[in-house]
């Protein structure tokens, strides 16, 4: 009965033993805006090739599409676009045969004259976030950079830089060059400090999945730990159930007998026969063992002649305890 139990815990234990592989997506160029027309390579970073990731993507006009003829070519892990339209603005993302994900970059393509260049992945707190707002032709013409849809400030090379960014930081930021144009807004975001590994490698950021599997795990180990509790009521009850089993087969019905003789006359020898006891006396009392007392009680010899015997009385008493 036990071994099922034991199985389940030995499967969840190797569930816990077992990695979960991860990929991180990069794009080149590092920008999420992009200009239409313009060459583009994603790539799914992997730590097991075995997990076989595959690139998808969620636009407008379709949902969890994978890389292939229609909007890219297809090469192992990466994906390649050459000419990117504003059709192919979406969000993108590396996702295995059995269902994990990687982190997801959000690209916009715009047929307009500016973009502002700004990382596709979220900024660590305390680190520098630069922005640049540039045409298809220069980035270093003076620009007006807005947050949230409010003016920030204007930069006269194009380039804006914050400094040991924090949460107040995050935001909707777009960019404005005089007689040229505006580009789309993107959302900067901001997390928290870097993993002690790589604290200045942006790429290096966990992807959101890692949270998925760190709750994954708690769950699992709140499974053992109500496998394990199971197993030992179940042990404590079979136990009880084996003692009381025990103690029933030794309540078998015990017969005692206890032959209690008086004589009057301690100088006359008492005899030791049930037959000729003028006087027996039986008194029993049953709970689950029977017992039976007897007392016999003969009166002394004299030489006087002894009368004929009456019958002897017999009183029988008994107590039942259900």
């Amino acid at each position: 009965m036990e071994e099922p139990s034991l199985q389940l815990l030995l499967v969840v234990i190797s569930l816990l033993s077992c990695t979960t592989n991860q990929a991180s997506l990069t794009v080149s160029p590092s920008s999420s805006q992009m200009f239409e027309g313009e060459s583009v390579s994603l790539s799914c970073e992997e730590d097991d090739s075995s997990a076989g990731w595959t690139l998808r993507r969620n636009t407008t006009r379709e949902t969890r599409t994978q890389c292939g003829p229609d909007w890219g070519r297809n090469a192992g892990s990466s994906c390649k676009i050459s000419l990117i339209i504003p059709e192919d603005s979406g969000v993108y993302w590396c996702e295995s045969r059995e269902g994990a994900t990687s982190n997801s970059i959000s690209i916009t393509v715009t047929g307009g004259p500016v973009i502002l260049q700004s990382p596709v992945l979220p900024v660590m707190e305390g680190e520098d976030l630069t922005l640049t707002c540039k045409t298809k032709t220069s980035s270093n013409l003076p620009a007006g950079f807005y947050k949230d849809g409010s003016f920030f400030r204007t930069e006269p090379a194009g380039h804006m830089t914050i400094h040991h960014v924090s949460r107040s930081d995050e935001g909707l930021y777009k960019c404005n060059i005089s007689s040229v144009g505006e580009s789309p807004p993107s959302w900067v975001s901001v997390t928290g400090k870097s993993p002690p590994t790589s604290p200045s490698s942006p790429d290096s950021f966990p992807p959101p999945s890692v949270l998925w599997s760190a709750a994954s795990v708690g769950v699992l180990i709140g499974i053992v730990q109500l496998v394990v509790l199971v197993l030992l009521v179940r042990r404590c009850v079979r136990r009880k159930r084996k003692a009381v089993d025990a103690g029933d087969d030794d309540n078998t019905d015990d017969i005692t007998y206890t032959d209690v003789q008086i004589a009057r006359n301690l100088q006359v020898p008492i005899r030791r026969s049930r037959e000729s006891d003028p006087a027996t006396i039986y008194s029993g009392v049953r709970t689950t063992d029977v017992s039976y007392g007897q007392m016999a009680i003969k009166e002394m010899k004299s030489n006087r002649k002894r009368e004929s015997p009456a019958e002897p009385e017999v009183l029988y008493s008994s107590l039942r305890k259900t």
